[in-house]
């Protein structure tokens, strides 16, 4: 996606996959601090162990408690979490307002805490394995309460921030999708994910995983470079 944005505006510049160990993270990212190097992505596990070799982290990131963008700024290492953008872009395309909205999050990690500060404003219950253990800014609930049928039903926007669903199982129960609201899955697989398609089926408003990925990395894109990011290009490498 983003050698394909390189490659539209005619910039000389590489995308590149940097599989690295716990061990490497250090190393790794003071050799960011080169003036060839405008910058990175952070997946996981790595989105918070980032933050404490960074010189500079941004609020939303910091209120996340993950970053997944750095931008090298004349060796100086700024962390962001562009993910967020790019679930605003969702919650916008299922046509959610956030304020006042409840929102049912699956999940209680750095996805999930993205997720809420996309959905800043709203009644935000998160469905975790381990509720007591979560660090994120609203209710939660554990995955066996008898409660989260009703509460997933009633959902404005329902967000799987889990990893569930790249194959064909689905973090929940088709009947326990909302009756009225949105789904939003941030996992992205070829032809959408059996949550997103079950949704569908039920004519419920929906975003996967593709649009979240394409926004949140034309946003990281023009960090890196200043310009504009070309959407079109980008999205056709995205193509099933």
């Amino acid at each position: 996606m983003h050698n394909a944005a390189f490659q539209a505006l005619g910039l000389a510049g590489s995308y590149e996959l940097l599989d690295i160990t716990p061990d490497d993270l250090h190393t790794t990212l003071e050799g960011l601090r080169a003036p060839d190097v405008a910058g990175a992505n952070v997946t996981i596990p790595y989105k918070q162990a980032v933050m404490e070799h960074l010189d500079g982290i941004d609020d939303e990131a910091m209120r996340a408690r993950a970053v997944n963008t750095i931008v090298n700024e004349d060796g100086r290492l700024n962390g962001l979490n562009t993910d967020i953008a790019g679930i605003r872009h969702a919650v916008e395309e299922v046509a959610v307002d956030p304020h006042g909205a409840h929102a049912v999050i699956l999940g209680a990690g750095g996805a999930a805490r993205a997720a809420a500060q996309a959905l800043e404003g709203a009644h935000l219950t998160f469905v975790t394995r381990h509720p007591d253990d979560a660090i994120v800014p609203g209710k939660t609930v554990g995955w066996d309460d008898p409660g989260v049928v009703s509460l997933t039903r009633s959902a404005d926007v329902l967000v799987n921030a889990t990893p569930l669903g790249r194959r064909e199982e689905m973090p929940l129960r088709p009947a326990a999708l909302p009756k009225d609201g949105a789904v939003i899955d941030l996992v992205y697989v070829t032809g959408g994910t059996p949550l997103v398609r079950k949704a569908r089926s039920l004519g419920l408003r929906t975003a996967d995983g593709w649009g979240v990925l394409l926004w949140q990395g034309a946003v990281a894109f023009e960090l890196w470079t200043g310009k504009r990011a070309p959407l079109d290009a980008m999205r056709e490498t995205l193509r099933p």
